[in-house]
């Protein structure tokens, strides 16, 4: 088989690349609105985007169902308030994540729908998600407009670790992380690590 995107419409294109670009970490991303309201949702176009200064990036594509065409509460807060903060996603926090990853109107408080602790940042306004064991403090560095999605490029400058998680020598525990990816339209846990050759 094989495909010419021009002639898919866009949810086929979608379903091919989300079942192929796998697995994808989930940004848990915390924001803040102009007023103040506390925002918490996940995204799985997500990856590292410059390692000196370190960056990160999200791409944050249109609103859907009932608030189709509009932007997302993230893209808002982060445009406004030029801050937010990446938190990752363990397996057992799986079940918060996918709550706070339903359509709630603006004004609702994700961290309170998925039972969650919020945070202070110490160099952000956004808070944090404290069940969460890493945290990444950032600044927007900038958005881009690509096609129907945003691409939002912000600066780390501040990560946090809980102790249990960190092995020393800045190296992640990742068999006790156990973070989650996202595949097509499920998600795997990641608790399997072999080297190559094998």
């Amino acid at each position: 088989m094989k495909f010419h995107p021009e002639q898919l419409t866009a949810k086929e294109m979608y379903k091919l690349l989300i079942g192929s670009v796998v697995p994808r970490p989930i940004a848990w991303v915390s924001t803040i609105s102009t007023d103040g309201r506390l925002n918490l949702a996940p995204f799985s176009f997500f990856t590292v985007a410059s390692r000196q200064p370190p960056m990160l990036c999200i791409s944050i594509g249109p609103g859907v169902g009932e608030r189709e065409g509009t932007e997302k509460d993230t893209l808002v807060n982060i445009r406004s308030q030029k801050e937010f903060v990446v938190n990752v996603v363990p397996s057992f926090l799986g079940n918060e994540m996918q709550k706070t990853a339903e359509n709630f109107p603006s004004h609702v408080n994700e961290f309170d729908i998925a039972g969650l602790t919020a945070m202070d940042s110490e160099k952000v306004k956004p808070k944090r998600v404290k069940e969460s064991p890493i945290h990444m403090e950032c600044q927007l560095e900038r958005i881009i407009p690509l096609g129907t999605d945003h691409l939002v490029i912000g600066k780390v400058v501040m990560y946090h670790i809980d102790d249990e998680y960190y092995l020393g020598n800045y190296k992640v525990n990742l068999e006790k992380l156990r973070p989650l990816g996202r595949l097509a339209g499920n998600y795997s846990e990641l608790h399997t690590f072999f080297h190559l050759p094998k």
